[in-house]
């Protein structure tokens, strides 16, 4: 499959993001946010999330739009990027993930993409949809790369956890997290353990209070 690169509109940006929010209001009976980091003026950031669900593709147009408000792109699997094109539209573009010379071109995509003002990027390192639990996640490669190709730039974990344990309607809880500081020198491997624990202790920590304690999380709805 060919790389798809990202093709903002507008409109599309516009639509979706009052769609996200309408669709969030409808399936969750709330969403529940707490926020660490909050992006300076002129910050460049790169996100990087669990993926545990099908809602993962459209929180980040939610996050951006009230909490960050930056120049925001996602990578996302390239099967799914042909099945939903329309996120091309959005800021996301495409990573072939069983094919390591065609990963490598998104990843340097995406290091281009962080040179405009407020860059930002939402990824999902574990590079599909895996069932939650508290086992570190598995991480691939490619956040470890960027982190080595990227300066400047603040790398944050966000934590997601949904939830039955208040009502028969799911609640959402997002945990966003510190800037992560590493030593650029450790190998790939030793980056992509050390930010898949750091995103693991956020999700541990969301799942010991989420339902029975909302103490520094803030309601959206």
């Amino acid at each position: 499959m060919e790389f798809i690169p990202a093709d903002e509109s507008r409109f599309f940006i516009w639509f979706f993001e009052r769609y996200t929010e309408w669709s969030l209001k409808r399936r969750f009976k709330q969403v529940w946010v707490k926020q660490s980091y909050k992006p300076k003026a002129d910050s460049k950031t790169v996100y990087f999330l669990n993926h545990n669900m099908w809602w993962d593709g459209l929180i980040p147009l939610f996050l951006n739009r009230h909490f960050f408000k930056q120049n925001a792109r996602a990578l996302m699997e390239d099967q799914q990027m042909w099945q939903y094109s329309f996120f091309s539209k959005i800021g996301a573009f495409s990573i072939n993930l069983n094919n390591p010379k065609s990963a490598i071109r998104s990843l340097r995509y995406a290091v281009q993409s962080m040179d405009r003002e407020r860059a930002s990027l939402f990824i999902y390192p574990e590079g599909k949809i895996t069932p939650a639990s508290e086992k570190v996640p598995e991480f691939k490669q490619g956040l470890a790369w960027l982190y080595q190709n990227l300066n400047d730039v603040d790398f944050v974990p966000i934590g997601l956890y949904a939830h039955f344990i208040r009502s028969s309607k799911a609640e959402l809880h997002i945990s966003i997290g510190n800037n992560i500081k590493l030593d650029n020198s450790l190998s790939k491997n030793e980056i992509s353990n050390l930010l898949s624990k750091e995103l693991n202790s956020i999700l541990l920590s969301v799942r010991e209070t989420a339902g029975f304690d909302d103490q520094n999380f803030t309601p959206q709805f």
